[in-house]
């Protein structure tokens, strides 16, 4: 994904201009990796005989000693739940976070209100329900919950009758940051303001960002990994939209300059290049960043970002914010409307979902730590292994974790759902209901349909829009065909031939844009 941090439609290239921070180091420590006995050996093709010293010096050095485990409770944490922008404002929106499913709405004064997406009654969930008079109501029986989650109607209590304190749903703390909604997930501890992340680069003036969510069929920490791993760019990313070529690939090269008990930071770039002008910041419990700062020709810094907020939502799931920005723009990104950038966006992610889904599948299949099946470069993995050390410092903490080093395995077993709820399940109901087999509308986190397009509110109104169009110009189409065959007149007839072809025309660039935004990219494989 740090592909789009040089995507020439959003960025400007000049020479670039970083200062290096003092590194500030608390190293953690993992044991030596032990060596199967059936292991079976193998070497590099590229290499006739083993050289013990030239191999350490490529892969990721291991740290001696025993792993250092910090106190860390995931609830304890901000999740980045949703854009506010895309958050429906007539309609509860049901998420989850690991195995939490929570229910989010605007009330009747527009606060956000978060509950537990189940109702006291019969557990049906909320967010199959609906916004009446500001209330959240469970259209099972009609119960209405507002506020702290205080039931306020029973429609089946008699009138003189009182309703019970039982009668109310567990509430989460929400916060609108940044244009992001955050939740607080403890109801044991109260929540942390001061924990909150705040993104300097999105608070500066004239920073423009392009901001949107995507559901994703892999677990969140393979996710991360995906995200901070510069190298499989070229590669994985060829061609797209003309920002990567796999003749690029190449050794890059990592400082990292700050370890600390909730992430990691450091520079990178090219090694050919001899310096590392990309600065990338983890930070608990998933958040990362890639800046980079660029000073042009008249002395001003501009500011560029690539922001990813991560969430949990479940085994193999995941749900990803990604926001770029900058102070200063290519005036070419302007000809583009922002629906171009969010497809191009899905084009990325499915360039990359079979490499990351099978990987999720080994990695639960063989329930062991990253150390014993990943082989880390120096030149390329860098940030994957600080990332599964950290988790080896914080796992113990989480519902279930894949460390360097050490690993716990989901307790709780796999929630699977056949079928689309509220507000999602509304989207998709327009045709055909509830979803459907081998349409777009089909509930599948595969499917860009749903994995982007019921989330955004932009990209639902352009589809809605552009197939709106292409239906009233085939009906404009046809009927002018018909008048061409049916009328005498040379001249009418080139006119309305000519009516005709014009509106095909435009029909066909209609249904483009719905495929675009649509449908999933296919890999065709390019040999140099």
């Amino acid at each position: 994904m740090s592909l789009l941090l040089h995507h020439p439609f959003i960025f400007t290239n000049t020479s670039p201009l970083h200062t290096y921070k003092t590194p500030s180091l608390t190293l953690s420590h993992t044991s030596k990796p032990s060596t199967a006995k059936w292991a079976a050996k193998c070497t590099a093709a590229a290499v006739s005989s083993p050289d013990i010293s030239k191999e350490d010096g490529v892969l990721v050095g291991e740290d001696k000693g025993r792993v250092d485990v910090v106190d860390y409770d995931w609830t304890e944490e901000w999740y980045p739940l949703y854009l506010a922008k895309n958050l429906p404002d007539d309609a509860p929106l049901g998420l989850t976070v690991f195995d939490k499913q929570v229910v989010l709405y605007r009330d009747g004064n527009g606060e956000l209100q978060c509950y537990e997406d189940r109702c006291p009654h019969r557990l049906a969930k909320l967010s199959e329900g609906q916004i009446v008079d500001g209330r959240l109501e469970c259209l099972y029986h009609g119960w209405q919950f507002e506020g702290e989650g205080k039931c306020v109607k029973i429609p089946q209590l008699p009138a003189d009758a009182k309703i019970p304190r039982s009668a109310c749903t567990k509430t989460y703390e929400v916060k609108d940051s940044q244009g992001v909604i955050w939740i607080w997930m403890s109801h044991k501890t109260p929540p942390n303001p001061s924990k909150i992340p705040w993104f300097e680069n999105f608070a500066r003036p004239g920073f423009v960002d392009i901001s949107t969510i995507h559901e994703l069929p892999y677990d969140h920490s393979i996710l991360l990994e995906n995200l901070m791993d510069p190298a499989h760019v070229p590669i994985s990313h060829d061609r797209t939209d003309w920002s990567a070529k796999r003749e690029d690939a190449q050794a890059l090269a990592f400082k990292v300059t700050e370890r600390t008990d909730r992430g990691f930071a450091g520079w990178w770039g090219r090694e050919a290049e001899k310096s590392t002008p990309n600065f990338l910041r983890f930070e608990a419990p998933c958040n990362l960043q890639n800046n980079r700062e660029i000073v042009d020709k008249d002395g001003v810094t501009n500011y560029f970002s690539g922001l990813f907020l991560c969430r949990p939502t479940g085994q193999g799931k995941s749900m990803l914010i990604v926001r770029f920005g900058s102070t200063k723009r290519s005036p070419l990104a302007k000809l583009f409307p922002e629906w171009y950038f969010h497809q191009n966006a899905g084009k990325v992610f499915e360039q990359d979902m079979g490499f990351l889904s099978s990987q999720n599948e080994i990695l639960m299949k063989e329930k062991v730590p990253t150390k014993q099946l990943y082989i880390n470069l120096r030149s390329s993995d860098t940030w994957v292994a600080e990332y599964r050390k950290w988790m080896d410092k914080v796992g113990h903490g989480m519902p279930y974790h894949f460390g360097h080093s050490t690993i716990s395995m989901p307790v709780e077993p796999a929630v699977v759902e056949h079928a689309p709820a509220g507000f999602v399940a509304s989207i998709a109901a327009s045709s055909p209901a509830k979803g459907g087999i081998d349409t777009k509308y089909a509930p599948n986190p595969a499917n860009r349909y749903f994995r982007h397009v019921v989330h955004c509110k932009e990209c639902r109104s352009v589809v809605k829009a552009f197939e709106t169009w292409k239906n009233g110009l085939s009906a404009v189409a046809a009927i002018s065909v018909t008048f061409a065959i049916l009328l005498n007149g040379r001249q009418w007839k080139a006119l309305f031939l000519l009516a005709t072809a014009l509106c095909t025309g435009g029909a066909y660039m209609c249904s483009t844009v719905v495929a675009m935004n649509t449908t999933n990219f296919i890999r065709t494989h390019r040999r140099l």
